[in-house]
């Protein structure tokens, strides 16, 4: 094992803390993923890495990530809801990676449903043009 150096561990404290932040209750923005048994089994902790990976990416400080059990939805596994303000709560569908981006990218930054892959659409009275 190679020894660390002063700047290793500085470099690990900061990831720490990162990973620690993301989990902080008082984020506006919630990423909540189906991390049962069914949504392991079909790719879910790979939607999770993406979307902490896409996350970082973008900077933003305000998200936080969570996993919960069996949505229900096991036939539509990985399932992601989305919870952010001036955006109805979205349950997004067969979540990969690519879609994961997609969703920090359309979704988070840009206020668009990425409509193909939402799971129950809310009403059109509730959000014109989506």
């Amino acid at each position: 094992m190679a020894k660390l150096n002063l700047d290793d561990l500085k470099k690990m404290r900061d990831e720490k803390r990162r990973e620690m932040n993301r989990r902080d209750t008082d984020k506006s923005i919630e990423i909540i993923i189906g991390m049962g048994t069914c949504g392991i089994a079909a790719g879910a902790k790979e939607a999770f890495d993406a979307f902490v990976t896409a996350i970082d990416a973008s900077n933003l400080d305000d998200v936080m990530i969570k996993q919960t059990g069996c949505m229900g939805f096991c036939a539509n596994e990985p399932t992601v809801e989305v919870r952010m303000p001036e955006m109805p709560d979205t349950i997004y569908n067969n979540v990969d990676a690519t879609i994961a981006e997609r969703i920090v990218k359309e979704h988070i930054l840009e206020q668009k449903m990425v409509s193909e892959y939402v799971f129950d659409k809310p009403s059109v009275d509730i959000v014109d043009g989506q």
